[in-house]
């Protein structure tokens, strides 16, 4: 299933629902989905007729965002560290009683702005824990080349609710009152939560503890710093984000303020935006065999600013869903694009973290883009905060010619064939630090060449969990070169060792052939006794002995 070229990529974009149990889930989130929508809408026209602060209606799309900024580097680790469904079925709960607590005192007529951001607040944090989970448990459901398709049924699938749910929100909220929207969306959570229920798929575990959540976050967070195609992608989406939040952001204002229009005519709208979106989600696999995808997310960011700017100087319904729809095209081709690039850049062990950095600065991004636009709006007018946001999709765009988004092609999922080396110690899982030293002979000729490929290591072991990693030459013997890096416990040193990949551990042979002395490089496995001095008159510390 490793993906060798572009041909390894399955040309058609509903594959993944081949699949019954990726169908049954997707199928039960979008469920979930249109009633989240649903309760988007009620949330917003609420928030428009019980409070007069512009920046209050735009703080409702914060409230849901901002949840997933905190949370989601936390979220990715448990993601990665405990059973993925679990982590689900955990997270609907949530949602569901968030949900449940606002139809309540909503019927009660016991609501005030703060009280309803501070539920939605409380569905953010659900989704927070949900997503990482769901997005990395693709990759382990459908087939690695399936997966673009899958990423883009995600992002398309959710958009495209976005022509139904918002609609039939409107409707709702017009005819019978947010209450309704509130209670519908509360049932509509059920679903997944039975999908989930039902379904298991079998995830590949390792024969090791887990990671204490410091080390998790820390591994996640190097992983990230090193991945240049995650780095770019979590630059560009942040940023990116930023922009386009204003379009969904200010959407109740634009309806209220420049159209003079009511939720039916928002619900419109938003359904505008999800046909342009289900459109795009449609041809994205047609679209990719024919556009870079670095083309594919510039594109994106003119479409979003040519929607803005549309939503800003057209006081006209017709011509405002139809820049809509634009921008709900953009939309879910820059996030589908941005998504299986993250993807593709992760193997299975570190997915659920790499997810949640990246949605943690593209919600960050979501956050700060809210209550920028919702101050400009409230500062000085709707007409600027939407052509600022249309000038800085523009800027957005323009960033790819230094900083492009590129899928990574390489095959980073662990190989098998690793077996622990035996030692004279009565070692733990917790016993460490651990120093690894590798010793090299190598030819004067050959030095640059050894040099190029340590730069290469340096890099794949560092990912997978080495820290301090050091090339020693000796200076009696300079042919004579010695590789070190140590880990915090013979767990991780076990750990990274499991992690490596087939291309990772070809590493090994290339050094191997540079390799001059007359045995194989010698490994020596280490571990450090710390040397204080006890204070006086007190009792030596267990700590001390313990391996």
């Amino acid at each position: 299933m490793a993906r060798a070229d572009g041909d390894a990529i399955s040309p058609k974009t509903f594959a993944p629902l081949e699949n019954p149990i990726f169908r049954g889930i997707w199928i039960a989130t979008l469920v979930s989905s249109v009633g989240s929508q649903m309760q988007t809408v009620a949330i917003g026209w609420l928030m428009a007729t019980i409070s007069t602060s512009d920046l209050m209606v735009a703080l409702v799309e914060a409230s849901s965002t901002l949840p997933t900024f905190i949370l989601s580097i936390f979220a990715g680790a448990i993601a990665d560290n405990f059973n993925r469904r679990r982590v689900m079925l955990g997270a609907q709960c949530l949602m569901i009683l968030a949900s449940a607590m606002l139809t309540a005192l909503v019927a009660l007529g016991s609501v005030d702005p703060w009280t309803v951001l501070g539920l939605s607040f409380l569905v953010g944090c659900g989704s927070a824990l949900n997503t990482p989970a769901w997005q990395a448990s693709v990759g382990d459901i459908v087939d690695k080349r399936d997966l673009p398709a899958a990423v883009t049924l995600l992002s398309a699938g959710f958009n495209t609710i976005r022509s139904i749910g918002p609609a039939l929100g409107g409707i709702v909220v017009a005819s019978f009152g947010p209450l309704t929207a509130f209670a519908l969306n509360t049932f509509s959570r059920l679903v997944p939560l039975s999908a989930i229920w039902r379904c298991k798929w079998n995830v590949r575990s390792l024969p090791l503890p887990r990671e204490s959540m410091r080390t998790a976050i820390y591994d996640g967070a190097r992983f990230t710093a090193i991945s240049s195609e995650i780095k770019a992608a979590i630059v560009r989406g942040t940023l990116f984000g930023l922009a386009s939040i204003s379009i969904l952001a200010l959407l109740p204002l634009v309806v209220r303020d420049h159209l003079r229009a009511g939720p039916v005519t928002y619900g419109i709208l938003m359904a505008s935006f999800g046909a342009g979106a289900l459109l795009a989600g449609i041809c994205n696999s047609w679209i990719r065999r024919i556009a870079s995808q670095e083309r594919l997310i510039e594109l994106a960011c003119i479409a979003c600013a040519a929607c803005c700017m549309s939503l800003a100087l057209l006081p006209s319904v017709p011509l405002a869903a139809a820049a809509l729809a634009l921008g709900g095209a953009g939309w879910v081709t820059s996030w589908s694009g941005l998504g299986v690039s993250v993807q593709l850049a992760s193997p299975r062990w570190i997915v659920g973290r790499t997810i949640s950095i990246y949605y943690a600065f593209t919600y960050g991004g979501f956050s700060a883009g809210s209550w920028l636009w919702g101050s400009m709006a409230q500062t000085y007018s709707l007409t600027r905060a939407l052509e600022s946001s249309a000038g800085v999709s523009l800027l957005v765009a323009a960033i790819g010619f230094v900083l492009p988004v590129r899928e990574c092609r390489e095959d980073l999922d662990p190989s098998e064939g690793f077996d622990a080396p035996s030692v004279a110690l009565d070692l733990t899982p917790r016993s460490g630090p651990i120093v690894v030293k590798i010793e090299y002979r190598i030819a004067e000729k050959n030095a640059e060449t050894f040099l190029d490929l340590m730069r290469v290591r340096r890099r794949v072991q560092s990912r997978a969990g080495a820290r301090q990693w050091g090339l020693l030459r000796d200076l009696q013997e300079p042919s004579q070169w010695t590789e070190t890096f140590r880990t915090p416990t013979w767990a991780d040193y076990l750990r990274l060792n499991h992690r490596l990949s087939a291309a990772d551990k070809e590493l090994d042979n290339r050094a191997l052939q540079l390799h001059v002395g007359e045995l194989p490089p010698r490994t020596t496995l280490t571990i450090e006794r710390p040397t204080e001095l006890a204070p006086r008159h007190s009792h030596p510390s267990p700590l001390l002995s313990r391996q």
